[in-house]
């Protein structure tokens, strides 16, 4: 890894140049960096990064939303480690004021994450039980936040004491994760951690239950028994953000806009924010999110 000087890239039609004092990391970008996540096409393909936020700096032709000097957060296929990044219009939505740059940097990956995977995907309703499994992350704690801001009962797993005392003041059920699954039965299961937990998940689902896989840290590949999926009547999801065509993005960010940036602007939720790096240090920083023990985002500072 290096940080290196380029030309500033030019917004095409229906794009803005984002401005960037902050960029966030993210388990995908540790998994490009180690070969095994490429870039969809049409992406800078050696810059990684998901997401942005920042000042609009120029527009292309055709923006219809947004201005030079708007703050904008919103997701990327790749780029967003820089402190120059060209985004689509659809791609974005403008920023609470209550959030500072960092906090809003902290944001858009991890909520929208959460918020797809528990929402738009499993369905998650009001007095249903949500476990988080490896909910210190920028992922866990947003969907912990997500979930008790739906009226949903929460359960967080994480190793650390530190963490799990801190998901307890966000509202959830803080547990450690050895054996979650003999202590929780659970309507959804935003799985986290990866391979070692999917035969646990499938003990802890209730009745017609869904598990959604958003990490794979701690390992991809699993036995599964489909006679414990068809017993139970389970739903199993997998999902990604990167590889979804343009549409598919713009309809996940505007869900976004219209169901998450409201309780970031009035401070129902908030993201957090582990540590900041410079970006001169972006290998100690990738290195650090390799690490057990976080909680919340890792960003780098331009």
């Amino acid at each position: 890894m290096s940080v290196e000087e380029r030309p500033d890239p030019a917004p095409g039609a229906g794009e803005l140049l984002v401005e960037a004092r902050f960029a966030g990391i993210n388990p995908a970008d540790l998994n490009q960096r180690a070969g095994r996540y490429p870039a969809p096409a049409g992406v800078p393909q050696d810059i990684p990064g998901l997401e942005v936020s920042g000042v609009v700096g120029a527009t292309g032709p055709n923006v219809l939303g947004f201005s030079k000097g708007d703050r904008v957060f919103g997701i990327v296929g790749g780029g967003g480690l820089a402190d120059r990044v060209v985004v689509h219009e659809r791609h974005v939505t403008a920023i609470p004021d209550r959030l500072d740059d960092e906090a809003a940097t902290a944001a858009p990956e991890a909520f929208l994450t959460a918020h797809d995977a528990l929402f738009s995907q499993a369905g998650l309703r009001m007095g249903e039980t949500l476990l988080v499994n490896g909910a210190n992350g920028g992922v866990g704690t947003a969907a912990v936040q997500l979930g008790v801001a739906a009226g949903a009962r929460v359960v967080a797993s994480a190793r650390s004491e530190e963490a799990r005392g801190r998901l307890a003041e966000l509202g959830a059920e803080a547990i450690e994760p050895e054996g979650f699954a003999e202590r929780v039965t659970a309507d959804v299961v935003l799985e986290l951690v990866g391979s070692p937990n999917l035969d646990p998940d499938l003990e802890a689902l209730k009745a017609k239950g869904r598990i959604v896989i958003v990490g794979t840290g701690a390992g991809a590949e699993a036995p599964l028994s489909l006679r414990k999926l068809m017993g139970k009547r389970a739903r199993l999801f997998g999902t990604v953000l990167r590889p979804r065509p343009h549409e598919e993005k713009a309809a996940a960010v505007q869900a976004f806009a219209r169901e998450v940036v409201p309780l970031l602007a009035d401070g129902r939720v908030r993201p957090f924010v582990d540590r900041v790096f410079p970006a001169d240090q972006a290998a100690e920083a990738f290195d650090h999110l390799e690490e057990p023990g976080k909680f919340g985002k890792v960003l780098l500072a331009f």
